[in-house]
């Protein structure tokens, strides 16, 4: 893998455009399910049970299910999928490793999530009405992704990559790793996260870190793929 302050060799935003074409498939396979969870919030009264089901969890559970939720959804989802797309179903040594990192990485981060819907509801509000919805939205993709979530992610996955190296911490907080990893990472978020955000926080606040959960397989899925593609350049 490269030093992380090198320079890319193409515009940041093809980078991410990439990993969701190569993620087409189980990128649809779990949106569809998150927008099918969210119609039938808002349109089948029977599936009432199951969401008032998961809002109990999780305020019985608070940040326990948040990390619980956040490991199956960003580990172990994404690496069953990784295995039967692009493995063809065989598995290979490298992915109890990466099961592992996962697991700690999306554990803590769920917890951290569940932190900032919190704040956001305080600071904006729990109704689910437009100016609401549109605040939470611009907060979350433009302050909390740009300036924590994205630069924590790519900082972690590419150190990874270089087997947690110390003489390379160096190079990570540099301008031009930003652009180079943390750039791209924010195209595929926007082009991923904007609709969902805005769904999830039209939903009371005990089921959008749920649906947070289940959109996170998708996103983990692009993030990897970006991440290992920089690994191999």
């Amino acid at each position: 893998m490269p030093a992380p302050d090198t320079l890319p060799s193409e515009p940041p935003w093809q980078a991410g455009w990439r990993a969701a074409r190569a993620n087409l498939l189980p990128g649809f396979i779990v949106q569809s399910l998150m927008i099918a969870t969210v119609l039938s919030y808002f349109y089948a009264p029977s599936a009432r049970e199951v969401f008032d089901f998961l809002a109990s969890m999780k305020e019985r559970l608070g940040y326990g299910y948040s990390a619980v939720s956040a490991i199956l959804a960003g580990a172990v989802i994404p690496e069953i999928l990784r295995i039967a797309v692009f493995q063809k179903g065989r598995m290979a040594r490298r992915n109890l490793g990466s099961l592992l990192f996962a697991t700690c990485y999306w554990g803590l981060s769920g917890m951290q999530v569940d932190l900032f819907y919190r704040l956001q509801g305080e600071w904006f509000g729990t109704s689910g009405d437009f100016g609401t919805v549109l605040k939470k939205v611009l907060v979350d993709q433009f302050i909390y992704c740009p300036f924590l979530a994205a630069p924590q992610a790519a900082f972690l996955y590419d150190w990874k990559q270089l087997g947690f190296s110390r003489r390379h911490l160096r190079g990570f907080f540099t301008r031009n790793f930003y652009r180079r990893a943390v750039v791209p990472t924010l195209f595929a978020t926007w082009a991923v996260w904007i609709p969902i955000v805005a769904a999830l926080y039209s939903l009371p606040p005990l089921l959008q870190v749920p649906l947070f959960s289940m959109a996170l397989s998708l996103w983990v899925m692009l993030f990897t793929w970006m991440s290992e593609e920089r690994a191999a350049a």
